[in-house]
């Protein structure tokens, strides 16, 4: 159980840095610039603990896929990018995937 909190804080902090990333305006301004730095730095220490316990690509799919969930959701709400039609069927099926590793995977530990 303890590798799916260390996933669920590797996705976090990769948000908070993909936000922080956008908000940085290219390493332009200070403060994002450096929650961007320490946010990634810090989502890879826990996307390295998972990795302990979970095959790299099973914890990759999730990782990047709830990322690209939440950031899109991110984008969506804070700097007003829209999303079209297409662009929430793919992200449904990302959904779709992770939920389906989750439940069916024998490759997942639980």
């Amino acid at each position: 159980m303890k590798q799916f909190i260390f996933l669920f804080l590797a996705i976090v902090l990769e948000v908070v840095g993909t936000s922080g990333l956008k908000a940085s305006a290219q390493f332009t301004k200070l403060v994002p610039s450096v929650i961007t730095v320490i946010a990634y730095v810090c989502a890879f220490y826990f996307l390295g603990l998972t990795l302990k316990t979970l095959p790299v690509g099973i914890a990759y799919a999730i990782w990047s896929g709830v990322g690209v969930v939440l950031i899109s959701l991110i984008g969506l709400l804070f700097f007003k990018q829209s999303l079209d039609l297409p662009a929430v069927v793919g992200l449904g099926l990302i959904i779709a995937g992770v939920i389906i590793i989750n439940i069916f995977s024998k490759s997942v530990s639980h």
